[in-house]
């Protein structure tokens, strides 16, 4: 009776401690007011007014589902030694009276006898341990990041979820190994959500240059977005430019979606009323189609091969023609730059450049030897010159002109794992420069250092991973029109940014741990409390 009161104090004292534990984990989005930043509206002068954005993005990045291709393969024997052992057929009572007539063999029996069950203990079974120790570890990992997304969509119910890259672990595994962790991705980390409909992704992939609108919809009339996930290729999924080649590319593409295509969403008519100032429409009633009315434009582009060597030209020159598509039918085709009728919003992986010492990852390049190709190997950030072709041609950011301020937006991506905030701006000087200012961790907003209010300037966020060594970040973005805004009450979009964290993966290990070790002990407690009643009525009876 001793050993059941200890185990019922142990459990006792425990009880507590795991239910403010386990409340804590699955209720952490609420204690750590995770959450989308209200959308403000300016009330003529008055005041703001607080309201739920129409558009609220949950952005995670890098969650990098590993695998392990030492794992035995499925059919693949656990133990082989033991097989060893089994050919032997010392099973078989005739073996032994052979054996004993036939020294020589014997002495050769003996001798493979000791080194199958010295690979059994040296070999087999710790990688049988280590095995599973990976299995558990994966196991954990992945309902880790299923209890972020999970957790997240239940209490904040974003509009729209991205993913910014690295979905899994490396580009160089096996069509079956990729099969496999995809197979997770979506049955374990994203269980009940699925990717964006090819239908919706093959009317915007651009590859009609010159055609302005590919896919409008009127935000939040589909309610489905909420549970698309919408895929970023990064290296880790396609390789960088030297290794990107086409069945990378395919294999992706069909487990995740299109690596480059845009959307645009927006406002519902009933939501918007010009001003005669911003729009010229004789009095006609707007449409969807109209580009006057304010929309929201995402770009998903794939940002792995706009550097070079490329190893695959057909395919850099598919994301070049996507990218001059994304320029052609900007907006300042009908409305000049400073027109803030549109928010683009460029989703992609890798980040721009930007000088040394600004964010974690310094500017790194590494290329493959000339007889691998000597494409890009290794990146931290884009080039000089790609990133200031995505500045000035997606957004117009330009220090040439009198108004040159850029198009309304923000640039998302990943890579970096420690994760960056940073305004990219631009001196008005004859000889436009772009230049950086850090403004690591806070995701409201940015100062734009020297640059003054009149400063052509792009914010650009570089999301914590979601993985645990990096707390499980996750990443909220608003974003809506407010018609009162803006120079002369024309309107203009706004954007915030909100992030939270859940903590390192030990402490959702640490919590299940706790809950199990309770579990058991009250189960133990409960199995010898029985047996005693069974055993002292037993003894009453018998009495």
């Amino acid at each position: 009776m001793r050993l059941s009161r200890i185990l019922l104090t142990i459990a006792t004292a425990l009880l507590p401690f795991a239910v403010l534990a386990t409340t804590w984990l699955y209720l952490y989005p609420i204690f750590h007011g995770c959450g989308f930043p209200a959308a403000l509206y300016e009330d003529g002068g008055h005041g703001m007014n607080a309201a739920v954005a129409p558009f609220r993005l949950l952005a995670l990045g890098d969650p990098q589902l590993e695998g392990d291709s030492s794992l035995p393969k499925e059919g693949e024997a656990a133990f082989p030694s033991l097989q060893r052992l089994w050919a032997l057929s010392i099973s078989n009572p005739s073996t032994y009276r052979f054996l004993l007539t036939h020294p020589r063999t014997l002495h050769h029996t003996l001798r493979t006898l000791y080194s199958a069950l010295l690979e059994l203990t040296t070999q087999d079974l710790p990688r049988f341990i280590q095995t599973q120790r990976k299995k558990l570890d994966l196991l954990g990992n992945d309902y880790y990041l299923a209890h972020i997304v999970r957790s997240t969509r239940w209490w904040t119910r974003p509009s729209h979820i991205v993913v910014l890259g690295d979905l899994l672990g490396s580009q160089w595994i096996s069509d079956e190994e990729f099969g496999m962790r995809a197979g997770r991705y979506w049955g374990r980390v994203f269980e009940g959500l699925e990717k964006v409909p090819e239908s919706i992704m093959d009317q915007g992939m651009g590859r009609d240059i010159g055609h302005e609108n590919d896919v409008h919809e009127v935000l939040g009339a589909d309610k489905s977005w909420e549970k698309r996930v919408i895929n970023i290729a990064g290296n880790h999924d396609i390789g960088y430019a030297g290794d990107l080649d086409e069945k990378r590319i395919e294999r992706f593409e069909r487990a995740f979606g299109r690596a480059n295509w845009e959307i645009i969403f927006t406002l519902p008519p009933c939501n918007y009323t010009p001003s005669s100032d911003a729009l010229e429409t004789n009095g006609q009633q707007p449409t969807p189609e109209s580009p006057e009315i304010p929309s929201l434009r995402l770009i998903i582009l794939n940002s792995m091969n706009l550097d070079t060597p490329a190893l695959s030209s057909p395919l850099q020159t598919q994301t070049y023609a996507f990218l001059n598509h994304i320029i052609s039918t900007s907006h300042p085709i009908s409305f000049p730059v400073t027109s803030s009728l549109q928010f683009n919003l460029l989703l992609t992986h890798i980040p721009l450049h930007k000088e040394s010492g600004i964010c974690y990852d310094d500017p790194f390049f590494d290329f493959f030897k000339e007889e691998e190709g000597g494409g890009v190997k290794e990146q931290n950030m884009l080039s000089e010159h790609a990133s200031k072709g995505v500045l000035e041609g997606v957004f117009g950011l330009s220090g040439n002109g009198e108004h040159e301020m850029g198009r309304a937006g923000v640039v998302i991506n990943g890579h970096d794992h420690e994760g960056c905030d940073v305004i990219h701006y631009v001196e008005r000087t004859s000889a436009a420069k772009t230049d950086n200012k850090e403004d690591r961790g806070d995701t409201g907003g940015a100062s734009a250092g020297n640059g003054g209010e009149d400063t052509p300037r792009l914010k650009e966020i570089t999301l914590r991973s979601m993985m645990g060594d990096y707390s499980g970040a996750a990443y909220f973005l608003s974003a809506w029109w407010d018609p009162n805004a803006g120079g002369e009450g024309n309107g203009e979009w706004r954007m915030e940014v909100g992030m939270c964290k859940i903590g390192v993966a030990a402490w959702w290990w640490g919590v299940h741990v706790l809950d199990l070790l309770v579990i058991v002990l009250d189960g133990q407690y409960g199995t010898i409390k029985w047996h005693f009643l069974i055993f002292f009525d037993g003894m009453e009876r018998g009495g």
